[in-house]
């Protein structure tokens, strides 16, 4: 099969590395790419935002299919593009896209198929948000409704900061994306991610992880991306993966059909598990990233016909195999992120890959031949282990080896697993 990935992060370096070890693969191609992903296909100089030019180049290179990583192209509708000339691609149709391109209409989802998430409201004005805010209190969560990079989401703990959030939500901080918020009540719990494909009737639940969104040790400081990650999550028994099947996927795939959005590609389920049990915090619409990373660590299959499987309407026709260690992965970002960071530093030295432990590139260009970081998000140091403490050592260890200047990295990934294994 000649191959095409959409993306040039993180995520789209673990995909690239997965799907390279495909026997299927005869043909690679990645747009635009970063350096790490050159290692496995050939880099397109392709503007991803151009369509058009995307399905010219797979008719040009007789592409068989296509994978789109990041979120933004399959809001856009790249992925209906594309299936108008007949060309298969893995991810949703920019209607069924709406479940990550806007918080409002998960919501309404979940109120009308009964799906367990918090309480919520939806305004497209301040003075009517913060009489919200005001009369519910805090702790409350605010979101800008549309992408916002995953900086969107505010979980303010006092009135006041809910209130700052709705000001910088409806005076730009992120855009068209703030020009609607949801406000929704504080959820008490333990977060986790839960990933699932799915052909549009079909499901294939996949495994486990959990995020660390806030960029300081003990979760504290403003939230980013994801500072790092582990799979599976122990917080995810065998009890809580078949509720979340139960109560919050298999409900989502019915409704997304009655509503005639139906959905094709990998439910990325932001969890929080409660007294009640799994609620739904918000739905994205492509692999996580920084979790994709660990996932592609542990998935022993072969990670291309599981993809195509949800292209071709076959995904009960396979399986995936996944090994029983741990995978973690700490992210090294440039100093001042989430906020304002110096671009084009240079990164002089990386540890070399080996068994079990391998560093993506998320951030990182060429410049005049040197490595450099581009972006906040830089480099996923990953590594695999018998246990989350042996992983996180693993990992630690190898970060210690980056020599780049401009770069800082939380220092307690996997804690909350940790803790559990003490018990």
């Amino acid at each position: 099969m000649k191959v095409l990935l959409i993306g040039s992060g993180g995520r789209e370096h673990a995909l690239a590395w997965k799907l390279a070890q495909s026997p299927l693969m005869t043909e690679f191609y990645a747009a635009p790419g970063n350096p790490g992903i050159a290692e496995h296909a050939t880099l397109v100089a392709i503007d991803i935002e151009d369509h058009d030019a995307i399905a010219a180049f797979c008719k040009d290179k007789s592409v068989d299919f296509v994978v789109v990583g990041p979120e933004a192209p399959l809001v856009a509708g790249l992925a209906d593009r594309l299936r108008a000339d007949d060309i298969a691609v893995f991810g949703p149709s920019a209607a069924a896209a709406q479940l990550e391109g806007s918080k409002g209409f998960t919501k309404d989802i979940c109120a009308r198929y009964d799906i367990p998430t918090g309480a919520y409201q939806r305004f497209n004005n301040a003075p009517k948000a913060k009489a919200y805010i005001r009369a519910q209190g805090a702790p409350i969560v605010v979101k800008a409704d549309g992408l916002a990079a995953g900086k969107g989401v505010t979980v303010a703990l006092t009135v006041e900061e809910a209130l700052a959030a709705i000001d910088d939500c409806f005076e730009g901080a992120f855009g068209a994306a703030g020009a609607e918020v949801v406000i929704e009540a504080y959820l008490d719990g333990e977060e986790a991610s839960f990933f699932c494909l799915c052909d549009g009737k079909h499901a294939l639940a996949l495994a486990t992880a959990q995020d660390h969104k806030r960029v300081g040790d003990g979760d504290t400081g403003p939230n980013t991306g994801g500072m790092g990650a582990y799979s599976p999550a122990p917080v995810m028994t065998a009890e809580m993966v078949e509720r979340t099947m139960t109560e919050i996927i298999e409900p989502t795939i019915r409704g997304m059909a009655e509503s005639g959005y139906p959905f094709s590609g990998v439910f990325f389920a932001g969890l929080m598990i409660t007294a009640k049990g799994p609620e739904l915090i918000e739905y994205n619409v492509r692999f996580g990233d920084p979790e994709c990373q660990v996932l592609m660590m542990r998935l022993k299959s072969d990670l291309l016909p599981l993809l195509l499987a949800c292209a071709n309407g076959t995904l009960d026709q396979v399986s995936a195999e996944w090994s029983d260690d741990v995978a973690l992965t700490v992210v090294m970002a440039s100093k001042g992120y989430p906020g304002f960071y110096a671009k084009n530093t240079p990164i002089s030295a990386l540890p070399a890959d080996s068994d079990g432990a391998k560093v993506f590139h998320a951030g990182t260009a060429l410049k005049d031949g040197a490595l450099v970081a581009t972006g906040g998000r830089v480099l996923n140091i990953t590594a695999t282990g018998k246990t989350v403490s042996e992983a996180q050592k693993r990992a630690y260890a190898l970060a210690g080896e980056v020599q780049w200047e401009n770069g800082f990295s939380r220092g307690d990934i996997g804690w909350r697993a940790i803790e559990r294994e003490k018990i």
